[in-house]
């Protein structure tokens, strides 16, 4: 026994040694790949550093594109549209129909692009601006938007039904903006429906098993082949002649729900309405 233990300790020791030689070998490689992972960190945080100053200084070229948007801009356009009015007002009497017809073209052409750029401006400014996220009353914010509406068109009969206790974890007013964007194109797009119905939910997507919203109506509907074309800016499977607007609507929409974390698609069928599903 004795002489196991005294075995026992020699070996010992000789591994020691064998590893303080390994140590000894392997120690300046592992110095250089620490340097080597130290100086690539380095490089990252200077990285992130001019990108971040880049995008500050974007946003500040941003801000003042829209600035000359909304003032240098909208100048011509209520000038255009001003002295066209003055031209029908004070001597329209001596145009004949076409000329009158002309004038009226470009009075509707400049009050078309002044609603564009108010689109824009609006799509611009849903990527800068703090958040304030909380627990919003998503019912609550359904029936005022949606009352808003029947007030804004009250020769419509429209049959709104929204799911009581909803509740949603986002910014107050851009929830607000989301929903006056889609309830706003479900009273749009059920105009030729004589029993115009409008729904307002949750359920549960098949796919991930998680709470969804929708808003659901029966009017015009749209071909799915269309759809990857929905959320685009200025992107509309109908015209100006058939449905009123700037198609700006639902781009706003998906840049709320890309804040938010969320992600938003859609179901239709032509003249069978259709249901845009979002989770937030």
């Amino acid at each position: 026994m004795h002489y196991d233990a005294a075995a026992e300790e020699l070996r010992g020791k000789l591994i020691g040694l064998g590893e303080k030689s390994i140590r000894k070998s392997y120690y300046p490689e592992l110095q250089r790949r620490m340097d080597e992972l130290e100086r690539l960190n380095a490089e990252l945080e200077q990285r992130v550093a001019d990108r971040t100053a880049q995008l500050a200084a974007a946003n500040k070229e941003l801000e003042a594109f829209c600035y000359s948007v909304s003032h240098d801009l909208r100048a011509p356009l209520r000038s255009i549209d001003g002295f066209s009015l003055a031209v029908l007002e004070d001597y329209g009497q001596l145009l004949d129909e076409e000329g009158l017809g002309y004038l009226n073209r470009v009075r509707l052409a400049s009050q078309r692009m002044a609603e564009l750029i108010d689109g824009l401006l609006n799509l611009s400014r849903l990527t800068r601006g703090d958040m304030i996220k909380q627990e919003v009353d998503f019912s609550a914010i359904a029936g005022i938007v949606a009352e808003e509406l029947k007030h804004r068109f009250p020769d419509r009969t429209v049959m709104v039904i929204i799911k009581p206790d909803m509740k949603a974890y986002g910014d107050v007013g851009l929830l607000r903006t989301l929903l006056e964007n889609l309830l706003g194109n479900a009273f749009k797009f059920t105009a030729k429906c004589a029993n115009a119905v409008i729904e307002v939910g949750s359920t549960l997507d098949r796919e991930s098993g998680q709470s969804v919203l929708y808003v659901r109506d029966n009017g015009a509907g749209f071909d799915m082949t269309y759809a990857d074309k929905l959320f685009g800016a200025f992107q509309r499977l109908h015209t100006v002649h058939e449905f009123p607007g700037n198609g700006i609507g639902l781009a706003t929409v998906q840049r709320i729900i890309n804040r938010h974390g969320g992600k938003i698609w859609a179901d239709g069928t032509v003249n069978q309405g259709a249901t845009f599903f979002f989770s937030i």
